[in-house]
């Protein structure tokens, strides 16, 4: 049985709120699903995401396959580093507490990092509304006086 982890759309028409959900890959968008590993809601700014990431971990160990947008969001959420980090340990390429470690410095860059954008964005959303409204006007084209001469018309009208 191929298992997803996968969006699960709820919310009013134009206004999306999603599930993220593993769920057998034949089972409709919206229908039945495995077990709830978090939730994303794209309307704010920056998108608010919940996720277990335990849940996520285990079901990616487990081999789930997450379809684009999920895995975007679980690089967003570390949790696909995570995994990365495991593999090394089960390697023996470096054991458990460093990669704790190396993940733990990941998280607090990452964290202010989004805080640097998200106050970015407030400051430049703030400056917008401060603004005064100039409408611009643009000046209409100047038209061309065109000279009235005989010669003109001769041209204008051929022969004749």
């Amino acid at each position: 049985m191929a298992v997803k982890i996968r969006l699960q759309r709820h919310g009013s028409k134009k206004r999306p709120f999603y599930f993220i959900v593993v769920a057998d890959a034949r089972a409709p968008r919206d229908g039945k699903f495995i077990q709830k590993v978090g939730t994303y809601n794209p309307l704010t700014v920056p998108a608010t995401i919940q996720l277990d990431r335990q849940k996520a971990l285990e079901w990616l160990h487990k081999g789930a396959q997450p379809t684009d947008t999920v895995r975007r969001i679980l690089s967003f959420k570390g949790v696909l580093f995570l995994k990365h980090l495991l593999r090394g340990v089960k390697l023996g390429l470096f054991d458990d507490a460093a990669a704790m470690v190396k993940f733990q410095d990941w998280h607090l860059q990452h964290e202010a990092d989004i805080n640097r954008r998200t106050t970015a964005h407030k400051k430049a959303q703030k400056d917008r509304r401060n603004q005064p409204f100039v409408r611009k006007v643009e000046a209409a084209p100047a038209v061309e006086a065109v000279a009235e001469t005989p010669e003109a018309d001769t041209e204008v009208g051929g022969e004749g």
